[in-house]
Order: C-alpha cells, then sequence, then structure tokens
C-alpha cells in the first residue's frame, strides 16, 4: 500500500504519514516509510532484470532521458519504452554508453528518439535503424521562421507547410486506399527532403564565413539524416514522434515535483 501510494499516486512521505494516522490509525516515522520502500525495491530487482534483458529483443524502443540532482550531484533518469512495458533506468551519463549498456551493440529494432547526439553516435557506431522525432523537427523549423532573417523564414516557412502535409496525410489514412496512401507519403517525403536540402539560402561574408547558419544547419541534417526522420513510413509498429517516450517521463517529472525528490 505505501509503495503503491508513493509511486502510483505521487505521494510524498508526509502525505503517506498522515493517511495512514488518519484512515488507518497508524503512527509511523519516515524513516520506516523508507524502509518500506526499499523493501518493494527490492522485491522487484529479478522482475526489472528480466525485462532489462528484453529490450535488445524488441522490434521498437523509444527512448528519452531527462536530468535531475541527487544531493548536488547530477543524474539522468533514461526512459525505454516498449510495446508492452516501460523501464526506467538512472545513470550519471547521457551519452551514447547507456545506450550500449540497455541495448547492447548488436540492437536490431528501430530506435525511436529526438535529435540528441547520443542517440545519433549509437546509430552510427552500430548501424541503428533510427526514427528521429518529427514533432522535434518541427519545433526546429518554427524556430527558424521566428529569426529576423527573411530569407531564412522564407526557407523555414516553406518546410513547415510540407512537413504539415505530411502530417495531413498521416491523419488522412482510414480514408485513404493503402496504395494511395503510400504514394501521398512518399510524395511528401520527397517534397520535405527537396525543400531541406536545396532551398536553404547561403550568404558568405568577405572572409568566406557563412552568414545565414541555422538554414544551412538544418539542410545539412536533412543531407546526412534525411532517411531517419521517415523511417516510420516503412517500419510496422514505428510512430513518426517520439511522443511515447515523452508521456513516459511525464511520471518521473510530476514525481520528482511532487515528492522529496
Amino acid at each position: 500500500l505505501v509503495a503503491y501510494l508513493k509511486y502510483a499516486h505521487h505521494a510524498s512521505f508526509s502525505t503517506i504519514r498522515k493517511f495512514l494516522r488518519d484512515v488507518l490509525g497508524l503512527k509511523v516515522c519516515r524513516g520506516f516509510l523508507c524502509k518500506l520502500i526499499q523493501k518493494v525495491s527490492g522485491a522487484l530487482r529479478q522482475p526489472y532484470a528480466e525485462l532489462l534483458a528484453r529490450l535488445p529483443l524488441e522490434d521498437v524502443v523509444n527512448v528519452d532521458e531527462t536530468g535531475h540532482k541527487e544531493n548536488g550531484q547530477r543524474f539522468w533518469t533514461w526512459v525505454f519504452r516498449a510495446d508492452l512495458y516501460i523501464l526506467f533506468k538512472i545513470d550519471a551519463s547521457r551519452g551514447s554508453q547507456v545506450l550500449i549498456e540497455v541495448l547492447g551493440r548488436e540492437f536490431n529494432g528501430a530506435l525511436g528518439c529526438d535529435y540528441f547526439s547520443a542517440y545519433r553516435k549509437y546509430m552510427s557506431d552500430f548501424n541503428v535503424s533510427v526514427q528521429f522525432c518529427l514533432a522535434h523537427l518541427i519545433r526546429d523549423v518554427k524556430f527558424l521562421v521566428s529569426l529576423p532573417d527573411a530569407a531564412t523564414q522564407a526557407y523555414g516557412a516553406s518546410l513547415l507547410a510540407a512537413l504539415r502535409r505530411l502530417f495531413q496525410v498521416i491523419h488522412r489514412r482510414e480514408t485513404m486506399e493503402a496504395s494511395r496512401f503510400d504514394r501521398a507519403l512518399e510524395r511528401a517525403r520527397q517534397r520535405i527532403l527537396r525543400i531541406g536540402i536545396e532551398q536553404a539560402p547561403s550568404e558568405l561574408d568577405r572572409a568566406g564565413r557563412e552568414q545565414k547558419t541555422e538554414a544551412r544547419n538544418m539542410a545539412k541534417r536533412f543531407r546526412k539524416h534525411g532517411a531517419c526522420f521517415f523511417r516510420f513510413i516503412t517500419t510496422p509498429g514505428l510512430d513518426p514522434t517520439n511522443n511515447a517516450a515523452e508521456q513516459a517521463l511525464r511520471f518521473v517529472i510530476v514525481d520528482r515535483l511532487v515528492t522529496q525528490g
């Protein structure tokens, strides 16, 4: 009951103490509640290990991470979301080494994630199939539209319109024949890549330095990893965004804010 109140309902130790006192007539201290939590954690160690061992065998895994501090030391809570379960791992590192430890060097599934460097390194080092989050890409394209440079704004606006067209096609999936849907997706994909790579503005100063770096960096992203933004088209069960992992992380964030860390 104490573990259920703590983890499922984000109750602080103070709240649990009040509940036990007022509802059940039991007076306990925080230290006793902490020992109970540790006991439950120990009981779950074996099933946790079993899920950890199963993760590298999954067809699709969505991953994300969030930072927090423990007694002034920086840690990261990683979330690995499979089809039937979610596994969390706390680590002092935000690097690709965590992915190697959890998923291994021969992960044969598809990884849903954002464009953070650790995922790109893991993908590059071990030839992992990756779906970069389109929602994050849209956020970065909207940033281009907010910049003062008119050419960069126009580039961002064209990209944004093409991305919206892609999601319009996705949302019409139930009303379209499979072959027509596939053709529409492919046309939308090609349009995004064409705009992203070919229409990025460029301007050099007298020293030969690029002035429109934000637009050129976006074009470089499409040239190098363009296919990884559309892996969902050919991979069943893979979403175009990383919302599944982000939603799982909300549990940790809410618990961190409501309870004592």
